[in-house]
């Protein structure tokens, strides 16, 4: 069962290189990378006071394979819901680089089956650098390109660029009090939108409950954005495309420990749960993703 499962994997991943187009391939932005007195980052940026932003990590995607001293797939998770739901795995045919591009892609599984005790119809990909990468507070970037859908939309379709806790520096707090910061989640349901949301804890007759901070960002699906998240010790501020969109204030304590980085192509749930109109098979592309403290 696990060869004829690792079978199809392997095929499922060449039907889907090959039918990449060329205009899917769009050619990455390198547009701060080179001389100039940069780091690994690029050309130095500077924060408001002057001082000169410290690259932590810069992953431009420039190799054949997921650099794995960097990056974990994740193979314990389902998301959507019954009938159309995808689950991570770690194959070619869901996590793959090429041409300077981090691909993550969910298509369906020729038959439905389990997946974490859940019946699964799909197959999906996502990465993070969990316990292999964190930070506390800092400025954290991703350029990014879903797969386009048609308006006014065609729920099925999640992706993601997430900041989840490091569960080396445990809470006290139960999720999703215990923190997360959702840098921009696109749904197929709004193609003209990115929605950043934030989960911390707030107080109420003198305990603990969930606080939430969300906002609504033009992004049109199927072009490429960027979106930075700027983030310390009492604020955290959210860009997508040099434009400010979300900014929160609380300094919450949810927010005073490191975070690793998370990547997700996935099938929705409640609005957005797949009812078959969103494409089969679909892709999110990362061109870049850097870090600063």
């Amino acid at each position: 069962m696990r060869r004829r499962r690792a079978a199809i994997l392997v095929l499922l991943a060449a039907l889907l290189t090959a039918g990449l187009s060329a205009a899917q391939a769009a050619p990455p932005d390198r547009s701060r990378g080179g001389g100039g007195g940069g780091d690994a980052c690029g050309e130095p940026l500077l924060r408001e006071d002057g001082t000169r932003w410290v690259c932590t990590m810069a992953e431009e995607f420039d190799g054949r394979s997921l650099d794995r001293r960097r990056w974990l797939p994740q193979t314990s998770f389902a998301t959507g819901v019954e009938g159309a739901r995808s689950c991570h795995v770690d194959s070619p045919a869901t996590v793959s680089v090429r041409s300077g591009v981090l691909r993550l892609s969910v298509l369906p599984a020729p038959q439905p089956f389990d997946c974490v005790g859940l019946t699964a119809t799909h197959y999906s990909g996502q990465v993070s650098t969990y316990r292999l990468f964190s930070q506390q507070h800092g400025r954290f970037e991703v350029r990014m390109r879903s797969t386009p859908t048609e308006e006014p939309g065609q729920p099925g379709l999640q992706e993601a660029f997430w900041l989840w806790p490091d569960d080396r520096y445990p809470s006290l707090l139960p999720w999703p009090a215990a923190g997360e910061i959702d840098v921009a989640e696109t749904y197929s349901q709004h193609p003209d939108l990115a929605i950043p949301f934030l989960h911390y804890t707030a107080w109420d007759n003198g305990g603990p409950v969930q606080g939430l901070n969300t906002e609504y960002c033009l992004a049109q699906r199927g072009e490429w954005h960027t979106y930075t998240l700027t983030w310390t010790a009492s604020t955290i501020a959210i860009d997508v495309d040099g434009r400010r969109c979300l900014t929160n204030d609380s300094g919450d304590q949810a927010f005073q420990k490191p975070y690793i980085i998370a990547l997700t192509q996935a099938l929705g749930i409640a609005g957005n749960a797949h009812t078959g109109t969103a494409p089969a098979t679909a892709t999110t592309e990362v061109d870049y993703v850097r870090v600063w403290r």
